[in-house]
């Protein structure tokens, strides 16, 4: 979709459609007060958030269309709404005909409202057809922000949405394919492509690498499939000569979840739903989204993104429940349960992300069912080891309307993992689970900074939503480039 910004009034702009947004008490564009009065007035337009109403051929307008979109209370009114009704805009027009789309923003627009619609119009415009080549979905073809006056914020902003938009429909993109369709191997193709693409650094490790270097948790939830393991590292680099934001040390790792398909191992899942476990790599799109965008908004932190990638599959030579493997920071684990895959994995990936240099770090993981219960599919559960690290987090997600709540880690958690085998044991009883997995983390983490997002209840939708399409959501990829760019 071309998107583009031009400087018009409302009744200059030829589009199939241009929307302006109104709100609750009358307030809104003055310009489009004359084609909308009649519309309150018959009470077929109040304002309220994302009411839409259409006035077709509009007399003095050389758009086709006029939408009135409402904006609800104009002091709740900021980015994330924004975003999210451009997104039902974009859902609703581009059914009934719409290719080309014009916004009109207000005078006293700047960079974040600029961002925010056109991330807006990117993330509704995306449908998941890739493998459907019947599908009747015509996209939107161009949509334009159209502005009163020149400001350079606003193209900053149109930028910045657009590359955060497009990488996070890159991580949804990931997302969608099944798991014949998404190996370990193949989302390693993926992530070196885009590395070349947007010049990162990258490496893959192999089975035979990970065996050497002692990744005994990861191997073990391998063990049980054909397709072989991989662990992916991307580099980001600030240029030479640019000085780094915070301390100069500082190195931040992004960790992400990339179980290409979870049957539960011999603790195996029931069959019903069993098609969604290919969204058990969210985590891992969400990172390589991240690092995609990070790659094009040059923060002035290193970053490093870690995805370790598996199947965990039912076999002759699966892992069984009370088997004892050994991870990478030598501490044994007692697996009684093979479903609770996620982090055995994630695990070792914490402790090579600290042999690395990385000074502070944030892993994100569609990890537990019992976080879905705490919190339903509104807010991504945090957890952390340091309430600066989560802080620097959560204003990242607030900047970017992305739901978090913080869940608590004490340490009477920790007892629940007890094993009279070994280190610690994979899943505590069935009560806080959410809170003992992320525990199991943290006793990888150690002192580093750390921030564990759970994104089961965030990572897709059942069914579609007015302002986004059914499927992975491409959760954290703005919240983890948010957090990069504004790490001082």
């Amino acid at each position: 979709m071309e998107t583009k910004l031009i400087y018009q009034a409302l009744n200059e702009v030829e589009a199939d459609a241009v929307a302006v947004v109104l709100f609750e008490g009358g307030e809104g564009l003055p310009q489009a007060q004359t084609w909308i009065d009649e519309l309150r007035s018959s009470g077929e337009f109040t304002g309220k958030s994302a009411e839409i109403a259409t006035l077709h051929q509009p007399q003095g307008l050389k758009a086709k269309r006029l939408i009135a979109v409402g904006g609800g209370k104009k002091d709740k009114f900021d980015a994330a709404v924004l975003r999210k009704i451009v997104g039902t805009v974009v859902r609703a027009v581009k059914q009934k005909g719409v290719r080309k789309l014009a916004w009109m923003l207000s005078g006293d627009n700047d960079t974040v409202t600029a961002e925010a619609a056109v991330e807006g119009a990117i993330l509704g415009n995306y449908e998941p057809t890739m493998n459907k080549p019947s599908s009747e979905a015509k996209p939107l073809e161009s949509f334009a922000l159209v502005a009163p006056t020149h400001l350079a914020e606003l193209e900053a902003g149109l930028k910045r949405g657009v590359i955060l938009a497009e990488a996070q429909n890159f991580a949804r993109d990931l997302g969608n394919q099944p798991a014949n369709l998404m190996t370990p191997t193949i989302i390693a193709q993926q992530a070196q492509q885009m590395a070349r693409d947007f010049k990162l650094d990258i490496e893959v490790l192999d089975r035979e690498r990970m065996k050497q270097l002692g990744m005994g948790s990861l191997l073990g939830v391998a063990q049980g499939s054909d397709e072989p393991p991989v662990m992916i590292i991307l580099k980001y680099q600030p240029e030479a000569g640019v000085k780094a934001d915070g301390k100069a040390s500082d190195h931040l790792a992004l960790i992400g979840k990339g179980v290409t398909f979870d049957s539960g191992g011999i603790s195996i899942k029931p069959a019903q739903d069993m098609e969604k476990m290919k969204y058990d790599m969210c985590g891992a799109a969400g990172v390589l989204g991240a690092m995609r965008a990070i790659a094009q908004l040059k923060p002035n932190v290193p970053v490093t993104g870690i995805v370790p990638s598996v199947e965990n599959m039912v076999s002759g030579r699966a892992q069984r429940p009370g088997d004892i493997v050994k991870s990478l920071s030598g501490k044994t684990i007692e697996v009684l349960n093979t479903d609770a895959e996620g982090r055995l994995i994630l695990n070792d990936a914490i402790t090579y992300a600290k042999r690395l240099g990385c000074t502070h770090l944030v892993d994100a993981a569609t990890l537990t069912g019992a976080i879905v219960v705490a919190l339903g599919h509104v807010h991504t559960g945090a957890f952390t080891n340091n309430q600066e690290m989560l802080a620097r987090v959560l204003a990242a997600a607030k900047e970017e309307g992305e739901n978090m709540w913080p869940m608590p880690l004490d340490d009477d958690y920790r007892e629940l993992l007890k094993s009279a085998y070994a280190d610690l044991a994979n899943i505590g009883p069935r009560w806080g689970g959410a809170i003992t997995a992320a525990w199991f983390l943290r006793e990888f983490a150690e002192d580093t900074p750390w921030v564990h997002l759970d994104i089961a209840g965030t990572g897709w939708l059942d069914e579609s939503a007015p302002n986004l399409a059914k499927g992975p959501t491409g959760v954290c990829v703005r919240t983890f480039a948010q957090l990069a760019a504004r790490w001082a």
